[in-house]
């Protein structure tokens, strides 16, 4: 298999997702899977490819096993992260948001990259789900305030103090 032109038409493959509907969403969940099955076996990239496919398609719960799967055989790098954050997003969509906020809160901390936004986005959302608005707003606000082209600092410190405690009176 080469890998190039496996990617180039996994890549078309995904441009054009928005020409399935709800009625032919099997038949791209099809052409993912005849593109996996073109991996060696136990690749990660396979279970990660069907479940982002179920997920696009409006099936989280079939995605969330998929997806950590691909994790638990070893993806990682750039596909490894998004694969963390759209498990953590499935499992919010399937109530289980504290599951997301235990999987996307050590990303924080992960050398940055451009999913760094759809890390603090993502769990923005799952800490929503649990009730904690607050701690999800400073993170989206976090995320937003370096692309304003003004009023960065501001925000930037709006947003920490969203969750810092206040200073004692006196």
């Amino acid at each position: 298999m080469n890998s190039e032109d496996w990617e180039a038409r996994l890549a078309a493959a995904w441009a054009g997702i928005d020409g399935y509907d709800e009625s032919t969403a099997g038949d791209f969940r099809a052409v993912i899977d005849d593109l996996v099955a073109e991996l060696p076996d136990g690749s990660p990239i396979g279970p990660f490819e069907r479940g982002s496919a179920f997920d696009s398609t409006g099936h989280s719960d079939r995605a969330v096993p998929l997806y950590q799967e691909a994790l638990k055989l070893g993806l990682s790098g750039y596909r490894g992260r998004r694969a963390k954050i759209q498990l953590s997003s499935s499992l919010r969509n399937i109530g289980r948001p504290e599951e997301g906020v235990a999987l996307l809160t050590p990303e924080l901390d992960a050398p940055t990259d451009e999913l760094d936004d759809a890390v603090r986005a993502t769990l923005a959302l799952c800490l929503s789900s649990l009730g904690r608005d607050r701690e999800g707003l400073s993170l989206a606000l976090g995320a937003l305030a370096p692309h304003l082209p003004r009023y960065q600092r501001s925000m930037a410190n709006y947003a920490r103090l969203l969750v810092e405690p206040e200073p004692e009176p006196g």
